[in-house]
C-alpha cells in the first residue's frame, strides 16, 4: 500500500552546525493544525504540538549560524511533552518562524481562542467571585 502524502505548509530538517549539512534524523513539519517533530533512525519518535497551544515564539542566530545560513526557533507552548521546544540549526529559519507564527494565529482564529485563555492564573483568587 502506498503511503499517502499529507499536506503541509513547510518542512525543515535539523542540520549539523558545520556548513549546515543535513546529516541528522530530525524533521520539523508545519501543518495547518499542528507542528510535527519526527526524530530518530533506529528508534523513531513522532511528537506533535497543536498550534493553538503555542503561547510564544523566539528566534535567534549565533554568528556561526549566520555564516552557515542557519537559525534557532524556540517554541513555548502549553503542550505536556514539549513545553519548550528548541528547533535548532535549520535552514530558512526566518521563513519557518514567520510561517509558524502565521499558522498559530490562523489556528487560534479557527478555534475562536484568545491568548488570555492559555495563560494560567496562579494567584489563588477567584476572579469570578460575585459575592461582594
Amino acid at each position: 500500500m502506498a503511503k499517502k502524502e499529507e499536506n503541509y505548509i513547510m518542512r525543515e530538517r535539523k542540520r549539523w552546525g558545520f556548513l549546515g549539512i543535513p546529516w541528522t534524523f530530525t524533521v520539523y513539519t508545519l501543518k495547518e493544525k499542528k507542528l510535527v517533530i519526527d526524530t530518530g533512525f533506529f528508534t523513531s519518535t513522532k511528537n506533535e504540538i497543536l498550534l493553538y497551544r503555542i503561547v510564544d515564539l523566539s528566534y535567534s542566530r549565533t554568528l556561526g549560524q549566520k555564516i552557515c545560513g542557519l537559525g534557532t526557533i524556540t517554541v513555548y507552548s502549553k503542550d505536556k511533552t514539549s513545553p519548550n521546544l528548541i528547533i535548532k540549526n535549520i535552514k530558512h529559519s526566518n521563513d519557518f518562524y514567520e510561517a509558524v507564527s502565521d499558522a498559530v494565529e490562523k489556528d487560534r482564529i479557527r478555534m475562536k481562542m484568545r491568548q488570555s485563555e492559555l495563560i494560567d492564573i496562579d494567584s489563588g483568587e477567584d476572579i469570578y467571585d460575585d459575592t461582594e
